[in-house]
This record gives C-alpha cells, structure tokens and sequence, in this order.
C-alpha cells in the first residue's frame, strides 16, 4: 500500500489590462504586405510574402501553440493548376521569449519578414489565390486579428508585385488596399467575436510576476516546514560529519557542501520543469477551473493530510531508493549528486506531501513557470541549512535537538492540507451549483479542523505516534494561542460576519444561508414582463441588484439612462472575493455602485450548460462553446483583450468603454474615482 502510493504520488508530480482605448479612434495601419513571386524554373516559382512592420509593432511567427496569440497562418484555396512543395518558411528566424501575458513562449518578427512558398506549376500559367491570417500587436495593444485575401499571377513574365496596406481600424476593423499585376484583391475581415471599438492586450502585466514571487514565497515557506521534519531534521548532523570528515579538510568540506546543496536545488528544479513540460501551458491555465483537477487536488491534499497525522506514510520503492544511495558512494560532483537524490528519495514521507501541495497550488495558478518556481523556493529552503552548517559546523551546538517536537510539525502540516483541500472542492461545488459547500458549511469544517488543531497542540488530543506531553513549551503555546485565537475569529461567520481576513479562502457570502450581517437580495428581480436571466443561479454580493447577461443588463442600463459596470468574476476568483468583501462594502463605493451604475457580473468559470440554440463557435480562439462561462470567458477576451479576474469595464449602452478598466486593487479611494469618473464620463456623451 505504501508502495503503490508513492507510485502514484510520482505519477502523479510527474504528469501532474485591456488597454484603455482612445475614444478618437485611430486607424491602425502598422502592416504592409506585399506578395511577388521568383521564378526557379519554367515549372517551380517561390511564392513570396513580406511584412514590413512599423516599428514598435511585431507580427507573430507561425509555430507558436495553441492558447497563445494568434499565428500568421496561410490557407491556399484548392486547385488543379500546381502543387506545394514543402510548407512556408519565415526568414529572419523569429525572436523568441516568454511572454508573461500569456504564459507561454512566443515567437513573433519586427521590421521585417519574408515568408516563402514553393510551388510547382501543373499548366502554363496561373492564379494562386488564398487567404493569409495574421495579429499585429505592440507594448500597449494588440489589434484584433484579420484575415487578408491575395491571389498571385504565375506566368513566366511576373517576378514581383506592389506592395498592398493592411491596415487595420480599431474603430473600424477596416483595410486599405491597391491592385496590382499580381495581386489581384486584398481584403480582410477581423475574426474578433465583436465589432467593438476595444483593442486587445499584449503587455506584460505586474500581476505574473507578483505571482510568481507568490509561488517562490510559499515554495521557500514549504522548504522551511519540509526542513523541520522528522525525516530531514535529524540528518542534518550526521550529514555536516559527513562532509567534514570525508572531506580532510575545510575548504573541501564548504566545497562539497556547495555542490551538495546546489545539487538539492537542481534535482527539485528539474521536477518543476518536468511538470511543465508534460502539462504544456494550455492546461496549466485550464487547470484553475476544471473539475477535474480541482477534484483530483482535493484528493491528493486529503491524502497527504491523513499521512501526516500518522495514518500511513508514502514511500517510495524501496529498490529505487537502493539504487540512488550505491551511485552516491562514486566520488567527486557525482557522488555528491547522487547522495542529495539520496537524500530526496529517503526523505520522500516527509517531503512528498508538502512538495505535492506546492504543485498543486502551482499548477491551479495556471501559470507557465509557477511548478518551477515553486520547486526553486523550496528547494532553496532545503538547501540552504545544509550548507550553511556544513561551513559553520559549530553551530550545530545551537540546534534544538531532535524529539517528539518534530512529529508536532509534521501533524500540524497535516492539518493544514486538510483545511486546504476544501477550497478546491468548493471550487468545483460553485462552478457546478451543487451546494454541498455553502459559506457556511465550509466555515464549520473549518473551524472543526483548526479547533482540533489547537486542542492537539495544547495536548488535549493524543495521536498513535505521539509521546506524552508533561509540560507545554512556550513556541508550543504560542503556536496554540494563534491557531484557538484564528478559530475564534471564524467563529461569527456562521452568523454572516463578512471575516475580510480570510474572504478571498471562503465560498461567496450570498452561500450563506444564515445571514445577520449583510442584505440579501429576497428573490429573483423581474425585468419587463419575466424573471432576469440567470437569476436563479448567481446572487450579487451586499444587496445589490445585479444582471449576469450582458445583452439583457445593456437593454436595462438603455432604459434607466445609466452606464454599464461589467463585472468579470469567477467561483474560483480568490480576488473577487477579496474585492467583494473589502471594496464594495465601503459606504462609498456602495452607495455609487446601487445608484449610479447597472451591474453586469459575467461568471467566467460557471459550467451551467447554455441552451442548444445558445451555443456557438468562437471566431476568436476557435473553440467551442458550451457554457455559461466560456461564453463569457470568450466575451472578456475577444471585447477586452484579457483573461483576468477580477476586471471591471464601466461603458456606455453601446458597450464603448468610458473609462480604463480596473483589476485587483483593494486601494478603495482608487476604486471611488474609478466609479465617479465613469459617471463624469457617461455624463459629458
């Protein structure tokens, strides 16, 4: 059993700003295209195809994956007349980076490219017409993508062509082109999902990297816990000896205490790549809001919660650990290596579950390099005391010795995962409408799991394993204090109690199905002659009477002569709800939200099916769609340019954006001038 856990423990480690447009609309034409052809022989010809880019703009290369920006791409319409030989090449070689707007690795070209065709001629002469997909973006906008008609003359005689403008309108979407003898048409159509005058995004936004920063602090946080259990702790002494007594001398022994700790950091950083790249970037993103992977988080959190209280631990094969601790005997760097695997495998009961959790937390963020990250903080936290005592061996003298202490941490570590693991639960309990974890219910496991928590600390519950506490020791009390003192607070949430601390942790307050504190809406609000779309499924936080069908909230705001605030948020926002409960709580943003504004809130993760004549076709990414929240996850990013949440759009009834739009920010002075500005803005149309 043991075994086959940790098995499937590996398997699973393994395989595991919309830009503010201007309101005097521009027309954009960064692009020029030209297309000419150049004779190889009587039968074979280059179809060729430049871009010159204006600077500060870059078109994107044709190999990049699925989930990104859109590729230059080429569709030839079928004839009998020739044949293609081979595909397109792009020259120069593309520029490539990671872009953290969409997390992922791009490729795209600036100034200029060249894309080449060859193609043999099956008549004598001929038209080659076909149709080439392209999305122009700079540091402050993407512009949407178009399509471009072409047809090139093949005849013996041509061996160039015009150039032809490719411009493309923010406002209209339009484009400008002339004839020539070998382009007979250019035309484009912008397969954007809206005729808006919106311009999409491609700036690096600070929200990936405070991010990733999140990642490598609650990696580093992890090591820390990781250090102090009972499967590494006790090692420590026995490996400083090791390095000073082998070594023969200092410098040697500081020598191979660094290539040991960088060895750690390596072998837990390499795991975080793995993970990357078996997962791809696509489904880390997808992985925030599927069922499947929150369920599967849930699942892995309980378990690994329920080995560290005692249950059964999670061990690796015991060959394979075998076989890592014979390589470490070898001498020099791979030695060394091989000992800090070593150490990994042997250590893997102790560290298995912490590392688990940090994955998986990473992986739910949806974010490229997050695993990565993760791993480089944890193993950082790892790898550090090593080194750092087998260069101070005198502080050895220092470290607390090792007891019954140890088994303390790694039971409140799995207390802790428990707790946790109810917020992917309550992830997928919203997205899907079940109601199994209302506010309230969640706030009862809760406080079960920390009150227990405390009482064990204050040794009033006894585990298997534990020794007998005589006296309670001052971290020990302290620790207890906190945690009885975190129970307490949650306490008056089952009332309704609003608990800003912990809000963005908790399921919506309109869950909660005993409320003192807030105003709940009393029932389904009636719009003309019928009950408002959605009702039934979504409740605006505070009393406020908000739509969640964007079409049916503009009709309404064109009735009361009032803006639009469209609200982008999701079951598993964690910001929404932080936003929900400390910004739009305040008297004055309240008050503007209830009297100045129609509120469109747009669940961007919802898995409500939408009716059979609802469902459509992206003709923004291409995908289907089947629910509520790819319908209006799809809406957000082909109006707006964006797929973050929170975001919210103040515009007038003809969808135009009034004002730029705002993201997390709990600055609540901010999101007043950001609401009165709209209002001024809507005013002054």
């Amino acid at each position: 059993m043991k075994k086959f856990l940790g098995l499937v423990f590996l398997f699973l480690a393994v395989a595991s700003q919309a830009q503010f447009p201007d309101p005097n609309a521009k027309i954009y034409d960064p692009v020029k295209w030209s297309f000419s052809n150049e004779k190889l022989n009587n039968k074979e010809y280059n179809l060729i195809i430049t871009a010159k880019i204006e600077k500060g703009w870059h078109v994107y290369s044709q190999f990049i994956a699925d989930g990104g920006p859109i590729p230059t791409s080429f569709k030839f319409k079928p004839s009998s007349d020739y044949k293609l030989i081979g595909k397109f090449s792009e020259s120069p070689k593309a520029i490539s980076a990671f872009d953290k707007n969409f997390n992922m690795q791009i490729a795209w070209h600036k100034d200029q490219v060249v894309f080449k065709q060859k193609v043999s001629l099956l008549v004598p002469k001929t038209n080659i017409s076909g149709t080439l997909e392209f999305m122009v973006c700079n540091d402050e906008r993407c512009l949407p993508p178009a399509e471009l008609e072409f047809a090139i003359s093949l005849n013996g005689d041509i061996e160039k062509s015009e150039d032809i403008n490719a411009g493309i309108s923010v406002a209209e979407q339009g484009i400008t082109n002339d004839s020539s003898l070998s382009v007979i048409s250019g035309d484009t159509s912008s397969t954007a999902a809206s005729n808006t005058t919106s311009s999409t995004v491609a700036t690096a936004e600070n929200k990936a990297t405070g991010s990733l920063w999140a990642i490598f602090i609650a990696g580093f946080i992890g090591g820390l816990a990781a250090f102090f259990m009972p499967c590494i702790y006790p090692m420590i002494p026995l490996t400083v000896s090791f390095f000073t007594k082998k070594s023969g001398s200092r410098a040697k022994a500081i020598q191979s205490a660094i290539i040991y700790g960088l060895s750690i950091i390596v072998i837990y950083v390499a795991l975080g790549l793995l993970i990357t790249l078996v997962f791809g970037a696509s489904a880390l993103n997808e992985a925030a809001s599927s069922a499947t992977f929150n369920l599967l988080f849930f699942v892995i959190l309980v378990i690994f919660g329920i080995s560290f209280l005692g249950a059964f631990e999670i061990t690796l094969p015991s060959s394979l650990v075998n076989k890592m601790d014979e390589k470490s005997n070898q001498n020099g760097f791979i030695g060394l290596f091989f000992m800090a695997f070593t150490l990994a495998l042997v250590s893997f009961s102790c560290t298995g579950p912490i590392i688990g959790t940090l994955l998986v937390d990473a992986v739910s963020k949806g974010s490229y390099l997050g695993p990565a990250i993760g791993m480089l903080g944890f193993s950082s936290a790892l790898a550090i005391p090593f080194t750092l005592f087998a260069i101070f061996p005198s502080w050895l003298k220092e470290m607390p010795k090792s007891g019954g202490w140890l088994n303390t941490v790694k039971v409140s570590l799995g207390f802790l995962e428990i707790a946790l693991a109810f917020k992917f639960l309550s992830n997928v309990d919203l997205a899907y409408h079940w109601g199994i974890l209302n506010r309230d219910i969640f706030l009862i496991i809760w406080i079960v799991v920390f009150g227990l928590w405390a009482l064990y600390l204050l040794g009033k519950i006894r585990l298997s394993h534990d020794n007998e506490i005589n006296f309670l020791s001052l971290p020990r009390l302290f620790f207890s204090m906190l945690i009885l003192g975190f129970t307490l607070y949650m306490v008056p949430g089952l009332w309704g109690a609003p608990l800003k601390a912990i809000s963005a942790w908790l399921p919506p307050q309109v869950t909660q199905e005993f409320d003192l504190y807030s105003n709940k809406s009393t029932g389904p609000v009636v719009v003309g002659k019928g009950v408002k779309k959605y009702a039934g499924l979504f409740h605006a936080p505070h009393g406020l009477d908000a739509f969640y069908d964007y079409e049916e909230g503009l009709s309404y705001a064109k009735s009361m002569n009032k803006p639009i605030l469209i609200d982008f948020t999701g079951w598993s926002c964690t910001n929404c709800r932080k936003m929900e409960a400390s910004v739009w709580p305040d008297k004055d943003v309240l008050q503007r939200l209830r009297e100045d504004y129609v509120i469109i809130s747009l669940y961007v993760d919802d898995k409500t099916e939408l009716a059979p004549k609802e469902k459509y076709v992206s003709s923004f990414s291409g995908k289907k769609i089947n629910t509520i929240g790819q319908k209006w996850s799809d809406f957000q990013a082909s109006k707006f340019g964006t797929n973050s949440q929170p975001y919210y759009v103040i515009a007038d009834h003809d969808g135009k954006v009034l004002v730029p739009p705002q993201a997390y920010n709990l600055d609540i002075s901010n999101y007043v001038k950001f609401l009165d500005s709209g209002k001024i803005s809507f005013g002054n149309k």
